[in-house]
Formats: structure tokens, sequence, C-alpha cells
């Protein structure tokens, strides 16, 4: 490949991801050139744009993969003054949802009745409804029993949130074993490597079982 092609493309994939308001997949960028490219170049263009940018803005930016592609985002020690921003505070979730969150993403795929044998309560269909608007799990099936309840899942825009590339990527159950949830440092410390986009807990319990 010619240098000068090489720049072009990474200068229009550079515009391409810091314009897009969700991660591009390599479908996605590959649909950006009219000429056949291969995926082994495109990632290799995105490996040297993601160096080239921690050269030169390695104080501000960072190009990332997560689970639905890749995306520019700001450094996590910037995100208290680009929260300024936007004065209305995040959503946020009671234990009760974030331990049926992290039941549904270690175990998965599981249904309600797995959920509340494992929780030892009865779970509110409220914190379903918002797990599933916030578009962190999704029903993915019916298990084959009587009744044929659904198996619940968790989303790529889970991972998405959490920085996350797999579910490979998450943190070992036993973090969350030993202190479930029982304050949002709790979250972070269990995802050390990671920028989470929400607020997670709510001791409230606003939308407790």
């Amino acid at each position: 490949m010619e240098s000068k092609n090489t720049t072009q493309m990474k200068v229009i994939l550079e515009a391409a991801l810091l314009t897009s308001p969700s991660p591009l997949s390599l479908e996605d960028m590959l649909r950006l050139f009219s000429e056949r490219v291969e995926r082994a170049t495109l990632r290799m263009l995105l490996d040297e744009l993601k160096q080239d940018w921690q050269a030169r803005n390695p104080n501000s930016m960072e190009l990332v993969q997560v689970a639905s592609g890749w995306r520019f985002q700001a450094l996590s020690e910037l995100a208290p003054y680009l929260s300024r921003l936007n004065p209305d505070r995040p959503q946020r979730y009671s234990r009760a949802a974030m331990e049926t969150l992290a039941i549904i993403a270690y175990r998965q795929p599981v249904t309600r009745g797995d959920i509340e044998e494992l929780r030892g309560v009865a779970v509110n269909p409220n914190t379903m409804r918002q797990l599933q608007e916030r578009d962190w799990i999704d029903v993915v099936g019916q298990r084959d029993v009587p009744g044929r309840p659904s198996l619940y899942a968790t989303t790529k825009t889970f991972l998405d949130d959490l920085n996350l590339k797999s579910l490979a990527d998450l943190p070992a159950m036993e973090v969350f074993v030993e202190q479930p949830f029982a304050e949002e440092e709790a979250i972070l410390e269990a995802f050390p490597e990671t920028t989470p986009q929400v607020d997670f807990l709510d001791n409230s319990g606003s939308i407790a079982d």
C-alpha cells in the first residue's frame, strides 16, 4: 500500500470515528472506501491511528475498542470536568438492580427464576424493565421447560458502557462476592481498567425489591 494512500485512509478513519455518535464496527469502516480493503489492513491502520493519538494527544482522548467496535473517548481523569457540561445527573441504579445485572452477566443466559433462586428474593418487574430500557439486557430465547420462561443475557451496549470488548474481560466473580455492590466505589474497583459511562448505584433503593 502506498504511503500517501495509507495516510488518506487514516484521515478518513479518524474523521469518521470522531464524528460518529456510536462505536464503528469493521463493517461500518469498510464502507468508507470504494476500493476493496482487507480487514487486516483496516486493523493495522486502526492500531497506527491509536498510536498516533497517544503520541500527539496523550492527555486528552484515546482510541479504544469495545464490543460494538471502535470509538474515540476522553481519558477517564477528564470525566469530572466534562460532566459539568451536562447538569443532569446520570441515571443511578439500586443495589438490587446491580445484583440482578451481575447474575445475568456471569450466569447468562438465565431466567427470572434463576435470578430469584440466587438472590433469595423475588425479582421486581421494574428492575428487569429498567435494565432492558437501558439496553443492558435482552431476551435471547426461552428455556425448554413447562411455561417456557424467557432467557436473559447482556447486550453489546452493556459491554460498551463498561469499555469491555467481550464477556471474557469481566473481572472475576469473587470481586463481587466479597463486596456485593455495597457502594459505587465497589463497582469502580471491580472494573479497574474501565471508565463506566453512568453512575451505577443508588443506595436509596429507588427500584429495590
